[in-house]
Formats: structure tokens, sequence, C-alpha cells
């Protein structure tokens, strides 16, 4: 099942003084994608992650993402939402096969 995940900053955060913790953070990162949870990451124009993981469920999204330093430490958390394939090409194929 892939998954989106958006970030969202829980607070204001200096974060010239959290550069051990946001180490801590790029190191679980990189393990889910080495694991194969973490598909693609980026930050948006905000400076804030989107993640797309693939999972079991969203219940294992969360736990991934919610053992993250930042998360953990109260500063982000994420909104995550499935995602299905796209069907709307099953209403010009049926149209395209039947003429």
């Amino acid at each position: 099942m892939k998954i989106l995940a958006i970030e969202k900053e829980l607070a204001d955060v200096d974060w010239s003084m959290e550069n051990d913790t946001l180490e801590h953070e790029a190191q679980h990162a990189y393990q889910f994608y080495l694991s194969g949870y973490f598909r693609e990451i980026y930050f948006n124009e905000y400076h804030n992650a989107v993640i797309i993981l693939e999972c079991d469920s969203l219940e294992k999204a969360n736990e991934l993402l919610t053992s993250l330093p930042l998360v953990k430490k109260g500063m982000i958390a994420f909104d995550l939402m499935e995602l299905n394939p796209y069907t709307g090409y099953q209403r010009i194929m049926k149209k395209t096969h039947n003429s």
C-alpha cells in the first residue's frame, strides 16, 4: 500500500540548535529507505517533508513515522493518506475496446 505523509511543524524551532536531532532524523530516514518503507522523500516549498511510503497499513506507516526523532521530540507530526491506483483510464478503455 502506498501512503503519502506530509510533515507539519508543531512548534517554533530554532533549527540551528538541532543539528544532532536532524542527524539522527536523517539516519532513521535512511534506514527506512534501505528497508523499502520510504520510497521517495522530498521537501516542499515550505521545507516540510513529503514522503511516499510503502507499508502494509496506515498503522504501520504511523508506527514508523512516530519513531522519528523529530516526532518523538514533539517538533513535527505527519498527516497520512492512503494512495490508491487511478481508475479513470477504465472509462476510456471500455469505449476504445467496444468501438
